[in-house]
């Protein structure tokens, strides 16, 4: 009798599945406004297209998104089949509007064009800026030879102008060294600073161009020390205007000179008026109302006592 074996087909567990995971958060996501980060806006104008993408590049480096404005080789655009193309789509997408914020009116409509992407505007851009490099580079070197200190108000300013038009040639392709922006900046100094330009002038060697403004401003802080200082205002007007003391003082005396000249007047006239006929008796002049009483020391606070004062005596004819 054969023995009859059973046998069992053993089904292996089924492993549950796992969740989608959700992509990580980029921190490009969470800018805001990129003014805050970009202040400069860019425009054909103004011709600061150097510092402006210097700045951008820092700033898509920090949100590590500078691969779509500068092409990597090893990292090339994901495929639109690619999981992860949507995320990288989020991202241009933004990184384009931080181009579209930071720059006129004017550029935008230039560059604009449907389905774009960042690095398509990033080379637009660039190509318009980079067109006209010799044309700009003539402007620029003759407005860097020919400035002076006299068109600006502080030596600050000065320098200023000068690193800005440096700035724009190196990225026009003309380069200016250290050596050539030191020398023209102590030619176009004033008499006043004579001193520190020689000074600058024979060190060995010559020193940085932040040096020498440091050096400049240091010398400028000296006389502005130096100048004399004004009187106030209000001790120049008070030593201008006269005491209302002595102009009253002065009122009281012309006006007692007027009354003893006008009592004289009168005293002069009765004499020799004797045979005129007024309604009174020949002789006898009518009383004069009582002058009033000045008294030299109300200014002062005194006050006149409250009876009256008896009238002064008057000649008679």
């Amino acid at each position: 009798m054969a023995d009859s074996t059973s046998t069992h087909t053993v089904v292996p567990p089924v492993a549950p599945l796992a969740p989608p995971t959700k992509p990580d958060f980029h921190p490009t996501l969470a800018v805001s406004n990129i003014k805050n980060n970009i202040p400069i806006m860019l425009d054909m104008d103004t011709d600061r297209y150097g510092t402006w993408a210097e700045l951008f590049r820092i700033h898509a480096r920090s949100h590590r998104v500078l691969h779509h404005i500068v092409p990597v080789a090893d990292k090339p655009p994901p495929p639109v089949t690619d999981p992860t193309y949507e995320q990288w789509a989020t991202l241009d997408a933004t990184v384009l509007q931080w181009i579209f914020s930071t720059i006129s009116i004017d550029l935008m409509t230039t560059i604009m064009e449907p389905d774009s992407t960042a690095l398509i505007a990033w080379t637009r851009l660039a190509d318009l800026f980079h067109d006209n490099q010799n044309a700009c580079a003539v402007t620029l070197e003759q407005e860097f030879s020919t400035v002076r200190m006299e068109a600006f108000p502080t030596i600050a300013a000065y320098c200023q102008r000068l690193k800005t038009l440096s700035d724009q040639l190196r990225d026009v392709g003309a380069h200016v060294n250290n050596h050539r922006l030191v020398f023209q900046l102590i030619s176009g100094l004033t008499d006043a600073y004579k001193g520190v330009a020689t000074l600058i002038r024979q060190s060995n060697p010559l020193p940085s161009f932040h040096q020498a403004r440091s050096m400049l401003t240091l010398e400028e802080a000296g006389m502005a020390k130096m100048k004399p200082a004004e009187p106030p205002t209000a001790y120049v007007a008070t030593q201008s205007r006269p005491s209302v003391a002595s102009s009253q003082s002065s009122d009281r005396r012309s006006s007692n000179r007027s009354r003893s000249h006008n009592s004289k007047g009168h005293g002069g006239n009765r004499g020799n008026g004797g045979g005129s006929r007024s309604g009174t008796s020949q002789g006898s002049s009518p009383p004069m109302p009582p002058q009033p009483q000045y008294f030299p020391y109300q200014h002062w606070g005194w006050a006149p006592p409250p009876w009256a004062m008896p009238p002064c005596p008057y000649p008679t004819s």
